[in-house]
């Protein structure tokens, strides 16, 4: 049964129910919002219940808690949804995709307290008949946390792009850069984010944004087909002048280069840097579970510290977020040694 949260119908909820397309629907939803308490609230084009719901206690549901819903008739909304996948488990967050008029996209995802009630949804509900002729698709939801960025100058090189994302997104864990396949005189890059969260937010700072090299390039989610031929093709290394000294791999045992901590000391040791410093701190938490880090790397023998922030969702408390911010800004500082 859902629990009552106060009702807050967002600021743009008003335009959208003055509308004449779908009234008789929309002015129901808020009928129901009304009778039943529930708090919607809609940010950047979806609309969304709980994430956590009124009266929730304890960690948020583990990953594979998630479904993706697709096929929905577009004049549904959550009145007539939210019901229908609280009947098999206790939902924690419900996102309905949504149009300018206020019409859904035709997807949402309905996130549950556990990964058993997200299994339950997929048998009960997939090719669920909402409406006379029209059944839905329900599936398990998969993160994306991968982008592709195509249309980049020939010139650009993988350091400077690099120290660019740096500056306007946050959570970077990887970066490509590769002559684009379909763009004779481009490259397109690929990025991997610490979670889907973060890639989300980098997606749209790069497309609102007004830097230059990212103006009349394609920012999307990464495709498993553009992937796969990425990584066929593979990323060409530098140019031998730029590597003037041998790997540090070489001659190394295994066991050093575990992660991009272990091959930042390793780097550091064979171009004699001195050993990395770092620092960490967590700056905010959300009563959802996530957790923002700062952290820092300091080469004494290099000008430039590297630092950014990540997002982290704790499960208990501990030092998992300390752990995992040292081991992105390692990746980073690699990156800005050129390796």
């Amino acid at each position: 049964m859902l629990c009552p949260g106060r009702l807050r119908p967002p600021p743009s909820l008003p335009q959208q129910w003055t509308s004449s397309i779908n009234r008789a629907n929309k002015m129901a939803l808020l009928t129901w919002m009304r009778e039943t308490g529930i708090d919607l609230v809609q940010v950047n084009g979806q609309r969304r219940y709980g994430g956590p719901p009124p009266g929730w206690v304890g960690s948020p549901p583990p990953p594979g808690s998630e479904v993706y819903i697709a096929k929905l008739p577009r004049d549904l909304y959550e009145d007539k949804l939210i019901p229908l996948f609280q009947s098999v488990g206790q939902l924690y967050e419900f996102r309905l995709m949504l149009t300018f008029s206020g019409l859904n996209r035709g997807f949402a995802y309905a996130k549950y307290s556990d990964q058993h009630s997200a299994g339950k949804a997929i048998a009960a509900l997939n090719n669920w008949e909402v409406q006379e002729g029209r059944t839905i698709l329900v599936c398990r939801s998969f993160e994306k946390c991968e982008l592709s960025v195509n249309g980049l100058p020939a010139t650009l090189r993988r350091g400077e792009l690099g120290a660019l994302l740096l500056e306007i997104t946050e959570g970077l864990l990887g970066l490509t850069l590769h002559n684009s396949p379909d763009r004779k005189q481009g490259k397109v890059a690929m990025l991997t984010y610490s979670s889907h969260r973060a890639a989300a937010m980098a997606k749209k700072a790069l497309v609102e944004g007004n830097v230059g090299v990212f103006k009349k390039a394609k920012v999307e989610w990464l495709k498993p087909e553009l992937k796969e031929q990425l990584q066929a093709c593979g990323e060409k290394p530098p140019p031998s002048n730029v590597r003037r000294l041998g790997s540090p791999e070489r001659g190394l045992p295994s066991s050093e280069l575990c992660g991009a901590l272990g091959r930042l000391q390793a780097l550091c040791r064979w171009l004699h840097l001195g050993s990395p410093h770092f620092l960490t701190r967590c700056v905010q938490a959300e009563p959802d579970g996530w957790q923002r880090y700062w952290g820092q790397v300091v080469i004494p023998s290099y000008p430039v510290p590297c630092s950014t922030f990540l997002w982290v969702r704790e499960d208990a408390a501990g030092t998992a977020g300390h752990e995992k911010i040292k081991e992105v800004v390692a990746q980073l500082a690699l990156m800005m040694l050129g390796y």
